[in-house]
């Protein structure tokens, strides 16, 4: 079938805006190639230091140079559920490419801070600008020279975008990504959500509090709602990243470990060295880049991917922007429901088709580009099958779901759960934003009221604590951007404003920063650019401004009178208590080079363009 006209069109226009900055990368990438391996070409010193401490058959095959060497770089830690089971990785991998004539080496660690951990904490203020430092700590974990091709074992929400931008700074070597699978489910999201709220109203203690949080976050595995770590997974398959149907998988089973085997097989096979070399800077072209933008609308996945996306593309050489967003949204039904969408968790979605169903969905009604590279090598053809256990122990792939096995989990696209994707881009005299609508009720999808502004997600709770948001309103919650404080998620705005909803009362939220994928049922416009710090325009919000954010139209607008507006002098705020402690005068270079949001909030904005 032929690609949708508006996917063409889309795809057609990121082509032509990334033609001169994508040639210079596949000609930088290319001439990186020319000089593979490039362990031949070290000194004796420099290759003796780089196979030293091995065994004795892995130093023999590194010093002959003829074996590909696979180089490892994780994001393992053992206090994140989403990346203790990767401790394991190393070794099955290592023996794996040592049975198929290779060798494998751990070459380096990336940072992996949790966001669930560091919400509402200092800590949450490094959480942006980790996935730079991971993209940093990627490219000097390759720096040495001496692989063929890479495994990348991460999960969760700054560090896949992390590992693929640095990935692409090597884009000549092949690559796989690796997950480590879900944890099964434990106490279901809406009970969660349902405490979470009963706390935030005094109506239950902490001890309950935690109790249903340690129910619901209760073993190895990746949290099981639809956040932006598990939205990185669909994103990777959809992209053709990982092996076929290796997104959801759970940890620690034979099957995971199979297919960790299975991607070591692979990657070996499509070196430079064999006949089927497939570097990962020419996966991840400008139809891959949307295949991805489509996976997200059609999920309904995290919004924290409008700004991750940009700059992972542009590591590519490839241009995007919020508008390309927004025209294939309105073109790609939203076909799943999992947590905050819905009730379900991803392992429901899982068991009725996962993505081999939504991927055979997406082609047969030419939504997704098919005739892609991808590290299995047959285009997104191959993404339309499910991995399962061979007899002897390997993994063997079958046909995937022809039809949902749970159509309030998952549905084809004809049946989808609502016509376009759940985000949409907001413009008007506040500036652009983002917000996630397919959550959020339709009768909400429009609020206009006044404004009560506040500096920081404390000021709210402490706002909510007092009783005195009384009435509709919009909380506007400012100079929270990358420049301001590293533009931390906002998630303990959400039980408050959830309760003051369910109370009858008309409220929405407008912030300069984030959210991701689970900002629930609030309607919020989340990532405004420019920011309050850079002196947007959402620094002028006064409390009482009329706000209208308008999810239908598409607009975020003030009702002041025009030449007030324009007369007032933006609002400043004492932003030192977040410069310090927790490390965070570490990062002030970091927060002076930020990007805009649109720009995908990075440090390498200048760099890309």
């Amino acid at each position: 079938m032929s690609v949708h006209a508006t996917i063409g069109d889309v795809t057609e226009r990121i082509v032509r805006r990334s033609l001169d900055s994508r040639a210079r990368y596949l000609d930088r990438i290319a001439r990186a190639a020319q000089s593979q391996p490039a362990r031949k070409r070290l000194g004796c010193a420099n290759q003796a230091h780089g196979f030293a401490a091995c065994g004795p058959g892995d130093k023999a095959e590194l010093r002959s140079g003829s074996a590909p060497n696979i180089g490892i770089v994780t994001a393992y830690n053992d206090m994140l559920s989403a990346h203790q089971p990767f401790e394991r990785f190393p070794d099955l991998i290592r023996q794996a490419a040592r049975d198929a004539g290779g060798v494998a080496q751990v070459a380096g660690g990336v940072p992996a801070m949790c966001d669930g951990v560091t919400q509402g904490e200092a800590g949450m203020e490094l959480s942006l600008f980790s996935r730079d430092v991971i993209a940093m700590a990627t490219a000097v974990a390759l720096s040495h020279q001496t692989f063929d091709a890479a495994l990348y074992l991460g999960v969760c929400d700054k560090i896949v975008p992390g590992l693929l931008i640095g990935a692409l700074s090597f884009g000549h070597l092949p690559a796989i990504f690796v997950p480590a699978g879900p944890m099964t489910s434990g106490l279901p999201n809406d009970e969660k959500a349902k405490i979470r709220q009963l706390y935030a109203e005094g109506k239950v203690d902490r001890d309950a509090l935690l109790e249903a949080e340690a129910k619901s976050y209760h073993g190895p595995g990746t949290c099981t709602f639809y956040g932006t770590a598990n939205t990185n997974q669909m994103m990777m398959e959809i992209m053709g990243l990982h092996l076929p149907g290796s997104s959801f998988v759970n940890p620690n089973t034979p099957l995971r470990d199979a297919l960790t085997v299975a991607a070591t097989q692979r990657v070996l096979q499509i070196t430079a060295q064999g006949n089927d070399y497939t570097p990962i800077g020419r996966i991840v072209d400008e139809r891959a880049v949307v295949n991805g933008i489509v996976g997200l609308h059609a999920t309904g996945g995290s919004t924290n991917h409008t700004i991750h996306l940009i700059a992972m593309a542009a590591a590519a050489g490839i241009a995007i922007t919020w508008d390309d967003f927004a025209d294939l949204a309105g073109v790609v039904p939203l076909m799943a429901r999992v947590y905050p969408n819905g009730k379900a968790d991803v392992n429901h979605f899982q068991a009725a088709g996962g993505m081999g169903f939504l991927i055979r969905e997406l082609i047969g009604e030419g939504l997704l580009h098919r005739d892609v590279a991808t590290v299995w090598g047959t285009g997104l053809d191959g993404y339309l099958s499910e991995p399962v256990m061979a007899q002897d122990g390997s993994v063997a792939w079958r046909e995937a779901a022809t039809a949902s096995g749970d159509t309030a989990v998952l549905r084809g696209a004809r049946d989808a759960f609502q016509p376009t994707g759940g985000l949409q881009l907001l413009e008007g005299p506040l500036g652009r934003a983002v917000i996630k609508t397919s959550a959020v009720a339709p009768e909400r999808h429009v609020i206009e009221a006044p404004a009560r502004v506040f500096h920081s997600q404390e000021e709210l709770q402490a706002a909510f604590k007092a009783g005195t948001l009384a009435g509709d309103f919009v909380a506007v919650v400012r100079f929270q951007g990358p420049k301001a404080n590293g533009m931390p998620e906002l998630h303990k705005l959400m039980p408050p404003l959830g309760v003051l909803q369910d109370r009858g009362q008309r409220v929405a939220l407008v912030t300069d920063g984030r959210l991701s994928g689970a900002s629930g049922k609030v309607p919020s416009a989340i990532h405004v650019t420019p920011e309050a710090v850079d002196g947007g325009p959402i620094a002028r919000i006064r409390d009482g401004d009329v706000v209208r954010v308008d999810a239908v139209q598409g607009r975020l607008e003030v009702l002041v009178d025009a030449a007030e507006w324009a007369a007032r002098a933006p609002a400043v705020a004492d932003l030192s208590a977040s410069h310090e402690l927790c490390g965070r005068e570490l990062f002030a270079a970091f927060r002076s080079v930020a990007g805009r949001a649109d720009q995908g909030a990075s440090v390498f904005t200048a760099l890309h363009g």
